[in-house]
């Protein structure tokens, strides 16, 4: 008995260590990538905070079976939750789609906060300066009417985007 305790104990140790490994190289991946990108601190954040998500989620998986627990056990359990959420969610599933949005435009968008952007639809009709781009949507200044206006990110990832002025700090 002392033994197979003494062995989970080894196994949570590795686990923790191996976790916090794993976070510090992200960071530091991450921070190289807004260096060389030129992309906001506050939107690594947001980046950061769901890759965590993600990391704990795992590590909560492995420790479930450091502890005995059966794979088919912690299936079951995984499908209800997520079931409880797809119902909890099934109304605002916008705002899923919006949060894997922000990620997309983290990595893969030349808009930033600074830049002058318009949106090319019938329906928005929009030319404004990019003010913060949020994990739900982007707040853009309209200097007509000199009012603000939220946007989703879904959106901004499926619409035409021109830009018509860059941040000059890049």
């Amino acid at each position: 008995m002392e033994k197979a305790f003494f062995y989970k104990l080894i196994l949570v140790s590795i686990l923790v260590v191996a976790l916090g490994v794993t976070i510090y190289i992200t960071k530091k991946i991450i921070r190289l990538y807004i260096i060389k990108n030129s992309i906001e601190p506050h939107r690594r954040k947001l980046i950061l905070n769901l890759s965590y998500l993600a990391y704990y989620l795992l590590a909560l998986f492995f420790l479930l079976l450091i502890f005995d627990f059966k794979v088919k056990e912690i299936g079951v359990f995984a499908s209800s939750i997520l079931a409880v959420l797809g119902v909890g969610f099934f109304a605002q599933w916008s705002i899923l789609s919006n949060l894997t949005a922000s990620v997309i435009l983290f990595f893969y968008h030349p808009m930033r906060i600074g830049d002058t952007i318009r949106i090319i639809d019938k329906e928005y009709d929009f030319v404004g300066e990019v003010k913060n781009i949020t994990g739900l949507f982007v707040l853009l200044h309209i200097a007509e009417g000199n009012r603000e206006i939220t946007i989703p990110n879904t959106t901004i990832l499926y619409k035409g985007i021109e830009l018509i002025n860059q941040n000059k700090k890049r």
